[in-house]
């Protein structure tokens, strides 16, 4: 496995890339918007494929650089089913995995620090944001932070795991880059406590000030979402009621882009092919199964996906290559609220 530790030194934050070979997929947690050069330069040179970009949580204290890793790499953004940002790729919930080929992260909600906090677990080790610290843990005093719910994802969450399971941080301020949970659970100051009410008073007296960056960074990253006006406006976007016409039309090709784990999650649109977004440069292309099903059959190619982004991408991607593609606005989300019909997937 290639993992690397990345630092920031303007924000004290740590970010995370990690691949399962060279050659293959990559994925990233926490990038900072102003090491986006760094990190193209970093997987370029290691000769991954950066397919997935993973926010642990809101943040106060930098810009991420979520929104333009997808636009410079069509990468898929993910985020916590609780955050309030605009627009990502992929949600996840509680106990979701998130995968590429080699690696095999688990979500685990972990609200406190923020209420959209996240942590990401995989074999011996778990990335844990702002939510546990080399010998501290996140404040809990804005973005509907709760010390209670800090208290309860701390030693209900985290520390029950085995105490060689190494932790990693989202930030360090004194230099410190890896420990343990052991370790945190014999040395950590914060942790020393014996019920959820001394861990909240202890909380609620630190009068901290404010991230400095936190007016800028919290309104831009609720902020990331990919632009689908030029879609819009091309007409290449469907509403539900457009969409719901076109189940069992032989005019139309329905294209399910989600991941296997989120098809399982939310189930199907009845009749659609699965094409998972991280194989759409190859089935599109001449040869690929996109591409020849459409100039075989005639059908115009319907993408959908949870929110409407890696669609909105593969409708451009399509389109761009002659082929005559749209796209369900809003996705699963919103064909979900609408009551159009699903089926299992098995």
């Amino acid at each position: 496995m290639i993992f690397r530790q990345m630092f920031d030194s303007v924000s004290c934050t740590y970010t995370y890339l990690l691949a399962g070979r060279q050659g293959g997929e990559a994925l990233i947690i926490d990038p900072v918007l102003d090491k986006v050069d760094r990190y193209l330069q970093l997987i370029d040179e290691l000769d991954v494929k950066l397919v997935k970009a993973l926010d642990t949580h809101v943040h106060a204290d930098h810009i991420t650089a979520l929104g333009a890793l997808r636009d410079r790499t069509k990468c898929v953004t993910v985020m916590g089913a609780e955050s309030a940002v605009d627009l990502v790729s992929m949600r996840v919930s509680d106990g979701d995995s998130i995968d590429i080929n080699g690696v095999n992260l688990t979500a685990i909600h972990t609200p406190g620090h923020t209420d959209d906090s996240y942590c990401f677990t995989m074999n011996d080790r778990v990335f844990t944001g702002d939510t546990l610290l080399i010998r501290g843990t996140g404040r809990t005093d804005f973005q509907n932070g709760s010390p209670e719910e800090a208290y309860d994802s701390l030693f209900g969450k985290l520390l029950s795991r085995p105490d060689e399971t190494l932790i990693y941080p989202g930030h360090d301020y004194k230099g410190d880059t890896v420990s343990t949970i052991g370790e945190e659970r014999k040395f950590n100051p914060r942790l020393q406590v014996g019920t959820r009410q001394e861990y909240a008073k202890l909380m609620n007296g630190l009068n901290l000030a404010d991230p400095q960056m936190m007016d800028v960074a919290v309104p831009n990253n609720l902020k990331i979402g990919l632009s689908l006006n030029e879609i819009d406006d091309r007409g290449w976007s469907l509403d539900v009621t457009q969409a719901t016409a076109l189940v069992g039309d032989d005019s139309a090709e329905l294209v399910d882009l989600r991941d296997r784990s989120e098809r399982k999650r939310h189930g199907v649109i009845p009749g659609s092919v699965h094409a998972p977004y991280l194989d759409l440069d190859t089935n599109v292309k001449p040869g690929g199964i996109l591409h020849e099903l459409s100039k075989a059959t005639g059908r115009r190619l319907v993408f959908y996906c949870a929110y409407g982004e890696r669609s909105g991408m593969a409708v451009q991607a399509a389109n761009g290559i002659g082929l005559d593609a749209c796209h369900i606005k809003g996705g699963i989300d919103a064909w979900k609220k609408a009551g159009a019909p699903l089926e299992p997937h098995g």
